[in-house]
């Protein structure tokens, strides 16, 4: 879909939606902090996997549905900047697409736990342009 932002999907035998419509959710969500440029890579695992994630880098235990790791952070940095990773469990996600748009907004700097609903808003009014889950 765009040329400055680069994608990469990891896990569970590959995308689990096209990798067009993963990269069309994150230049949505990343574009609406004025991002258009950079690494992402998103990687779906195990509940067992996010649950180890969660502790260990939230002190919160069990399975969640979508964790961020900021990389560069929004700081400038020379040659390609690395924005940052996105880890999705499926089993604990209702709808991917709201996940994706989710974790890339917290690697805009968003935080839906200090912003009083800012993030939760961006996120709702960009729901509302991508058509939902198709059903399996």
């Amino acid at each position: 879909m765009t040329d400055s932002l680069e994608i990469e999907v990891i896990g569970l035998g590959g995308p689990i939606l096209p990798l067009e419509e993963i990269e069309r959710l994150l230049a949505l969500a990343l574009g609406s902090a004025g991002i258009d440029s950079g690494h992402v890579a998103v990687e779906f695992v195990t509940a067992e996997r996010i649950a180890e994630l969660n502790i260990a880098h939230r002190d919160k235990s069990g399975p969640t549905d979508v964790l961020s790791f900021l990389v560069d952070g929004m700081d400038a940095v020379p040659g390609p900047r690395e924005l940052g990773d996105i880890v999705i469990c499926p089993e604990q996600t209702a709808d991917l697409r709201e996940a994706i748009i989710h974790g890339a907004l917290h690697l805009t700097g968003m935080d839906h736990e200090t912003d009083d609903g800012e993030m939760l808003a961006v996120q709702g009014e960009i729901m509302s342009w991508v058509s939902p889950d198709p059903e399996p």
